[in-house]
């Protein structure tokens, strides 16, 4: 299936009318998976994003986004061209203001509906292998609870047992990069629902 959704500001899939991206084909690494996991063909999280779509948005250039509508982290400008650094601080060092501002945004997160995206609401088996699917709107802070959830769960096996020897998202070499994404793109979402793109989320010095 594809998943290459109109840009809007062009009325192009992808933005490829103005050079934003262009819908192809997903290439997957054919490296082996690791020991942990002695089971293939099983979990939807195999080969991703195989088992629901092979075709997707391929941004170019600082072009970033499911529909290449948005620029790449530390970009911004209508043409992605203007470089941009915003700092994150240790949450023991903010204001009052900033932490009462902080909690603001994540209520308001809490409240809205997210207009992109949403979430599984079953396994690819019980969708009919995709004939009946199963997905539901959730709101913008719930979205990053179940995306934290469905990276690190356990493997639902075929006989309704599950794998739980390995933790995919904490438990293998993925756990800083897929962090690191996963908190950029929950920024990013944040700054949206509050109109404030320079908001940061706190960092904490776990070392003190």
């Amino acid at each position: 299936k594809e998943c290459c959704p109109i840009w809007p500001t062009d009325n192009s899939s992808c933005g490829e009318a103005s050079g934003r991206g262009t819908c192809q084909d997903v290439v997957i690494s054919n490296a082996p998976v690791g020991t942990q996991f002695p089971f293939s063909g099983i979990d939807d999280r195999e080969n991703w994003p195989f088992v629901f779509y092979n075709r997707t948005c391929q941004c170019q250039g600082n072009f970033t986004g499911y529909n290449c509508g948005e620029c790449k982290f530390g970009y911004t400008g209508p043409n992605c061209d203007i470089r941009r650094n915003l700092i994150r601080k240790e949450i023991f060092k903010m204001t009052t203001a900033e932490k009462d501002k902080f909690i603001a945004y994540l209520n308001l997160a809490k409240r809205t509906i997210s207009p992109d995206y949403v979430i599984s609401t079953g396994t690819y088996e019980q969708m009919g292998n995709g004939s009946n699917p199963m997905f539901a709107d959730i709101n913008v802070y719930d979205l990053f609870v179940w995306m934290h959830y469905y990276a690190s769960r356990d493997a639902f096996l075929e006989d309704g047992g599950v794998w739980e020897n390995i933790d995919f998202a904490h438990e293998a070499p993925g756990f800083l990069p897929w962090h690191r994404l996963f908190l950029l793109v929950w920024e990013r979402e944040i700054q949206k629902v509050a109109g404030d793109e320079n908001f940061t989320i706190p960092c904490w010095d776990w070392r003190d």
